[in-house]
C-alpha cells in the first residue's frame, strides 16, 4: 500500500541576508630596509586564500621607475590594481614635466591616491622604497588610507609580527648597548638579514613561502634578486 506525499504548505523561514564580501585576505610578506645609498625590498610570491595556495607565484613587489619599488600586501587584487593605477600616474608626470618623478614626490602621491579611496578603500598595506635626490635610501610605510611616515626599516603582511620584532633588534639595535653600532648597515649584511628574516617567517606563517624577490635600489638603478623559501 502506497501513501501519498504530504500537500502541507512549508512554514515560510524568516527573512534572510546575501552579504557579499568585495575583500579578500590573500596575505604574503614584504620588508624594507634603507641604507645610506642604498635601499633594499623584498616580498614573497605565494598568493593564499586561507588554507587553500591559489599560486605559488604572484608577486606583490612592483617596480615603478628605475629609483622607486612599491610592495603591497593583502587583497591581490587591489595590489595589481594599485601599481597600475601608479604606474600609469607616473607615465603622465614623465610626459607632462619630461622628467622622471622623485621617490619623494611618488611617495605623496601614493598617500593621496589611498586617501582618494577612503571610503572604498585599497585592502593593502603598502612599503615605498627608493633612493632620494640625495641617492640617499628612503622607505614609506602607509596605513590604507594614506597616512604615511618616512623609516629606515619597515615589514608588513601577515608575517610582521615575526619580523619586525627581528629588524629592530638586527637593524634599530634595540635593546643592545649602542656605542659601537653604526647608523647604517652594509648592504651585504642588510641582505643577508632579509633572506634571514624570510626564511625564518616562512617556518611559522602559511601564508609566506614559495620565494622571495628582493630588490636593491641604488642611484645607479635597480638590480632584482630571487631567492627560494619552503613550499609546504
Amino acid at each position: 500500500m502506497y501513501s501519498t506525499p504530504s500537500t502541507a504548505p512549508i512554514a515560510a523561514a524568516g527573512p534572510m541576508q546575501r552579504r557579499v564580501d568585495p575583500y579578500a585576505d590573500n596575505g604574503g610578506t614584504a620588508v624594507a630596509i634603507a641604507g645610506e645609498d642604498y635601499a633594499i625590498i623584498a616580498a614573497d610570491t605565494r598568493q593564499s586564500d586561507g588554507y587553500l595556495i591559489n599560486s605559488r607565484y604572484a608577486p606583490k613587489a612592483f617596480q615603478l621607475s628605475d629609483s622607486s619599488v612599491v610592495a603591497c600586501c593583502g587583497f591581490y587584487g587591489d595590489a595589481t590594481a594599485l601599481a597600475s593605477h601608479l604606474s600609469q600616474r607616473m607615465e603622465q608626470y614623465q610626459y607632462a614635466h619630461d622628467k622622471p618623478m622623485s621617490t619623494p614626490a611618488l611617495a605623496q602621491m601614493l598617500s593621496n591616491t589611498l586617501y582618494g579611496k577612503r571610503f572604498f578603500p585599497y585592502y593593502v598595506h603598502n612599503i615605498l622604497a627608493g633612493v632620494d635626490a640625495d641617492g640617499k635610501g628612503c622607505i614609506f610605510n602607509y596605513d590604507p588610507v594614506g597616512s604615511f611616515e618616512r623609516y629606515r626599516w619597515q615589514a608588513a603582511g601577515s608575517g610582521v609580527a615575526l619580523i619586525q620584532p627581528f629588524l629592530d633588534n638586527q637593524v634599530g639595535f634595540k635593546n643592545m648597548a649602542q656605542e659601537a653600532n653604526p647608523p647604517f648597515l652594509p648592504l651585504e649584511k642588510a641582505l643577508q638579514l632579509v633572506k634571514d628574516a624570510f626564511t625564518s617567517a616562512t617556518e611559522r606563517d602559511i601564508y609566506t613561502g614559495d620565494q622571495v624577490e628582493i630588490f636593491v635600489i641604488t642611484k645607479n638603478g635597480v638590480e632584482k634578486l630571487s631567492y627560494d623559501l619552503k613550499k609546504d
